[in-house]
């Protein structure tokens, strides 16, 4: 019998070891394969939303300007269309870039704000925008204390969560002067922390600057709303213990102030009011003859003019009398300023003593009276003035703030907030606009809620509306990817409206849902 071979024997075990070389290394081709496939899947994910996180910032500067163009129009123009606070159909899911084929792929902007009740507390949303004014103007409270001492300290420790000792270091470090006020803090308090800084001792220019005063964090400043959207999100409530924390704090202080409002000092027609306080006497007469008549231009310049201080009731002499002003002419060769007004309410029941060649105690009466406001009111606020410029910062319009607000206000006692709620929330949009006297402040004094003392004494403080607006602009895309959202400021008090703040928020968490924001498309 033959031998087996050696090579025989040994040829079936190494066949077997290089099959199962084979499956391994088939197997890690695999892994590698789909592990690249998988790689490349998440790069394109990645590479598809960055690229719809850059479109939809464009998305948001569509809407800028988008805003700036609706808000360019005629005041009329703008009712027509829904006006600017609540108006979904001009500012809710407005499409940019449509893709029929690929609704996803739909690029959209919407406008959103909060809806506050009359206590600042939120309770939903809505499409529009604020008027800035409806807050308290942190920049303009310097000049008001020196205007009149104390009433910026009252009007801050009105808003919730602001101490004295607050509301003095946001003074002291918004004044120009180092003067420690009686709870407040300069620049050498701050210099002494790690790292050291000064007071600004000037206008802020933004909010967050805040903190940097002692005594304001964050919680005090943004309260519980972390993604900074002014709505109490269901998160926010759950992490943040609602129960224990007062309404008026769940936005915080960034809720109630602002650093951009004011308001034209234009009349209806575009054109500059007379400033019954300008110091060329002679120009002053022609205006205000053009403006209204020889009578309104006779007595304004006597009330200027006079030896004798004007009274605001009927004379008590005796003998006195009252003559038309347009019996006494003015002598400007002669004449020169004695005083100014506090306000274009000093003409209302005003009384000037003038010199009679009769020899009579004699005085020429105010075209303005008590029993006339009615008519004469809309000519008096609408065209005359005492603010220089074309523009008043930072007056209160009483007509949207909320309860905190006004409650600071200087000579605004509870009744009369109550008074102005009330009765705010009983206008509607075309009583206002046929109502000639509430398209001023002084509605409060022609309708009886305060009287002309007081009236005067608020004039510096308080407005009807605004021309600064914010405008909250969300941009997306129909399957949420990408979302980016920013804040602008606009100015309306010029012919076209300006851009006076941004601020990109998009490293901020989720603030909107595309359910909530919308995705059908509009015409």
């Amino acid at each position: 019998m033959t031998r087996p071979s050696t090579s025989t024997r040994h040829q079936s075990p190494k066949s077997g070891f290089v099959l199962v070389i084979v499956l391994v290394t088939i197997v890690v081709l695999a892994l590698s394969v789909y592990t690249f496939a998988m790689l490349m899947q998440t790069e394109d994910l990645a590479t598809r939303m960055m690229a719809k996180r850059i479109q939809s910032k464009y998305l948001v500067d569509s809407g800028v300007d988008y805003a700036k163009l609706f808000l360019s129009e005629p005041a009329k123009m703008i009712e027509s269309k829904g006006g600017w606070w609540d108006n979904p159909t001009r500012f809710q899911a407005i499409p940019v870039a449509a893709e029929a084929s690929s609704p996803e792929n739909v690029g959209y902007f919407s406008i959103v704000a909060s809806s506050l009740d009359e206590d600042g507390r939120p309770y939903g949303h809505r499409f529009g925008l604020y008027d800035e004014s409806a807050k308290l103007n942190l920049n303009v409270l310097p000049y008001l204390e020196v205007w009149q001492p104390g009433s910026a300290r009252n009007m801050l420790t009105a808003l919730p969560g602001v101490t004295e000792d607050i509301a003095d270091a946001i003074l002291d470090y918004l004044d120009s002067d180092d003067e420690t006020r009686d709870y407040g803090y300069e620049s050498s308090h701050y210099n002494s922390k790690n790292p050291p800084y000064a007071a600004k001792n000037g206008p802020l220019d933004s909010l967050e600057e805040l903190l940097l005063v002692e005594g304001v964090n964050a919680t005090l400043l943004y309260g519980m709303d972390i993604n900074r959207n002014g709505i109490l999100d269901p998160s926010e409530q759950s992490s943040g213990g609602v129960s224990g924390v007062d309404a008026d704090l769940y936005l915080g202080l960034a809720n109630y102030v602002t650093l951009h409002s004011k308001e034209t000092n234009l009349n209806s027609e575009g054109l500059t009011r007379v400033n019954i306080n300008s110091d060329d006497l002679e120009q002053l007469y022609d205006d205000l003859r053009s403006a209204y008549n020889e009578d309104w231009a006779n007595f304004v310049i006597h009330y200027r003019t006079a030896k004798d201080a004007p009274i605001s009731t009927a004379p008590t002499e005796a003998s006195a009398v009252i003559k038309s002003s347009n019996l006494f002419p003015i002598d400007f060769a002669t004449a020169s300023s004695v005083r100014k007004f506090t306000s274009v309410l000093d003409l209302v029941e005003a009384y000037v003593k003038v010199d009679d060649p009769l020899n009579l105690i004699t005085y020429i009466q105010s075209p303005v009276n008590i029993t006339s406001l009615v008519g004469t009111m809309p000519v008096l606020m609408g065209n005359m003035t005492t603010n220089e410029g074309s523009t008043i910062p930072g007056r209160v319009n009483i007509m949207k703030a909320p309860r905190r607000i006004l409650e600071g206000i200087p000579g605004f006692e509870a009744e009369t907030v109550d008074a102005v709620l009330e009765a705010r929330q009983l206008w509607q949009d075309d009583e206002f606009e046929l109502n000639k006297n509430r398209k001023f402040e002084t509605w409060l004094l022609i309708e009886g809620i305060i009287d002309l003392p007081t009236m005067k004494s608020v004039l510096p403080y308080i407005c009807v509306r605004g021309d600064v607006y914010k405008a909250e602009i969300v941009g997306y895309f129909g399957d949420g990817a990408g979302t980016s959202r920013a804040e602008a400021v606009f100015d309306t008090t010029v012919p076209i409206p300006r851009l006076l703040f941004w601020r990109d928020k998009s490293d901020l968490p989720a603030a909107f849902s595309v359910e909530v924001l919308g995705t059908s498309l509009t015409q």
